[in-house]
């Protein structure tokens, strides 16, 4: 009886949960297709069998639209950001149309969503290049605060490649006893180095982004204790960032492999800088916490990554005839055999990029890269396309694997786990990451309820990967760490190598405890001036690639050649 009270107790003293659905998708710069979007994004919404709909929806967008449009700013983008908007609208005012057995409105039709109230509204969009972030809330007035970061390490810290972040805070229902309980949560997206050879850079672009995504301006949250940056942008080509680093990781001619030192050589470069102490220019430690509370790994915050991340299954490009993932059940090269030589494992699990992050178990197969086809002739999936097969409503998409690239998991979604120092996190002995995690007895933590891949739609070589959670609503004083200092860090490093979650971090500090790497105290510096050759870059290609340019200097040239004609005359 005592432990059935025990039980009960532990229910009711559990936080409230905030239902989260997060989706990264490279775009492939081309506008989406709503109702095939919605169609598909509809089956993930409902997989649950619930028309409890996610509180918040966020997507991670890669390449969203063209490098032009991307540089020059929002006026271009709103066409391809509201075309997400309008497939989720679709998506779940089918949901709840189908569980109020509406069946006038449980169709994916354009018309659906507007004879209601949409059930999503956009509260944030931004962008760094062509990486975008969209939320959307149930509930806007849910949402109390938004803070946003970008950083770009593309060539000359341009935003070609970066990140870019939401930072919100979330009232959840008040509870019997006291006012609203709120938590925090910061997203990113990204998009990161390509290409097989480039595992040193995608690692190098982490910690870029680590230094780099800062909430706020460093300089003006420590005025008076950093000087005033005058270097101009570190082209680093191997990917070897500085102690400091400077939230730059240019990006070479992705055709041209680096000349890479020996195996032994390129462990020690590249995990020497990620875990060596920074020697930043003050050790104060009310300075260093002001520093770390704008950077991606607040103490008191949920963290979530999504995006292309690009990590490959291999270090060079397949030899020809080589033999590619198979999505039959049935065969020895089914694409579970190839998740092991999986390289983001490798190195997350080696504590060579996203610290401390956790993954749910993959189990969809590849979502990279893709060769779409005209007809059924040759595809990998011939038959069910020749058999007229559909998925969610829609046509089977024909499709082989690009034999130039091997296939591989580079579209995912990370999360940072309720830290050790919550009452009752991650408690349970020889409990592992993934699906389910944060239901055992007495434990808090992010409950993941799905994580899988969209088919394969028409326009773009990847495929979406979702995210479903439920997140505990942990205020600030629940998540701050308990202590300061080396014994805090002594505390947590004793936890972490007790935890046997799984992970293969044990010994490791959690990165809220200390960062991985030090904030680049000039990093809003370095993102304005990137942003002026961004404008600069933008507005040249859209004159001289688009079809909107040619009209431009079409017109240019009509009026000189008229004024001229005029001068003439007269």
């Amino acid at each position: 009886m005592k432990s059935r009270n025990t039980s009960t107790d532990a229910a009711a003293m559990a936080p409230s949960t905030l239902n989260l659905f997060i989706l990264t998708f490279n775009c492939a710069k081309t506008f989406i297709n709503p109702p095939v979007f919605a169609a598909h994004l509809h089956g993930a919404l409902a997989e649950q069998n619930t028309a409890d709909l996610p509180d918040l929806v966020v997507f991670s967008l890669q390449e969203v639209a063209p490098l032009s449009y991307a540089f020059i700013g929002s006026y271009f983008l709103n066409p391809y950001y509201a075309r997400f908007g309008e497939a989720l609208n679709l998506a779940s005012a089918k949901v709840l149309a189908t569980a109020d057995g509406d069946d006038e409105h449980a169709s994916l039709s354009a018309a659906a969503p507007g004879r209601r109230r949409p059930p999503y509204t956009l509260v944030r969009a931004k962008n760094v290049g062509m990486t975008a972030i969209l939320m959307y809330a149930r509930d806007p007035t849910s949402i109390r605060k938004i803070e946003e970061a970008e950083c770009g390490f593309g060539a000359a810290d341009m935003g070609n490649k970066g990140a870019v972040g939401l930072r919100v805070t979330w009232s959840g229902q008040a509870d019997e006893a006291a006012s609203d309980k709120t938590t925090e949560l910061t997203f990113v997206a990204t998009h990161l180095a390509a290409m097989e050879w480039n595992l040193k850079k995608r690692n190098a672009n982490w910690r870029s982004i680590v230094a780099g995504l800062t909430f706020a301006n460093p300089r003006a949250i420590v005025p008076g204790v950093f000087p005033v940056d005058q270097s101009a942008p570190t082209l680093d080509r191997a990917g070897n960032a500085p102690l400091l680093p400077t939230g730059d990781s240019p990006d070479p001619s992705e055709e041209e492999p680096d000349q890479t030192p020996s195996s032994e050589e390129e462990e020690e470069d590249d995990t020497h800088p990620l875990l060596a102490h920074p020697q930043l220019p003050t050790t104060d430690a009310a300075t260093l916490a002001a520093l770390q509370s704008i950077s991606v790994y607040k103490p008191t915050s949920h963290l979530f990554v999504a995006g292309d991340l690009n990590y490959r299954i291999a270090s060079t490009t397949p030899p020809p005839s080589s033999t590619f993932p198979s999505f039959d059940p049935s065969s020895d090269h089914h694409h579970t055999t190839f998740f092991p030589r999986d390289q983001l494992t490798h190195e997350r699990l080696a504590n060579r990029t996203l610290h401390g992050l956790s993954e749910a178990p993959v189990s969809f197969g590849p979502t990279y890269k893709f060769d779409l086809l005209d007809g059924p002739a040759g595809a990998a999936n011939e038959a069910a396309v020749r058999a007229g097969n559909a998925v969610n409503g829609v046509p089977e998409v024909p499709w082989r694997f690009a034999p130039h690239r091997w296939p591989g998991w580079c579209d995912r979604v990370l999360y940072l786990d309720v830290p050790a120092w919550v009452s009752g996190a991650n408690s349970d002995e020889g409990e592992g990451e993934g699906v389910g995690r944060g239901k055992g007895k007495g434990k808090v933590g992010v409950e993941v309820g799905a994580y899988d891949a969209l088919p394969l739609m028409q326009s773009s070589d990847h495929r979406a990967v979702y995210f479903r959670a439920r997140v505990p609503v942990l205020g600030e004083a629940e998540m701050r760490p308990p202590t300061a200092g080396a014994e805090a860090e002594a505390e947590i490093e004793a936890s972490s190598g007790e935890d046997g979650d799984g992970d293969g971090g044990g010994g490791l500090v959690d990165p809220r405890v200390r960062m991985p790497v030090p904030v680049d105290v000039h990093a809003w510096e370095r993102r304005a001036a990137a942003r002026r050759r961004e404008v600069v870059v933008g507005w040249t290609a859209f004159v001289w690639s688009t079809r909107e340019g040619a009209v431009l200097l079409a017109t240019l040239l009509v009026l000189g050649v008229g004024s001229w004609w005029l001068l003439r005359v007269w």
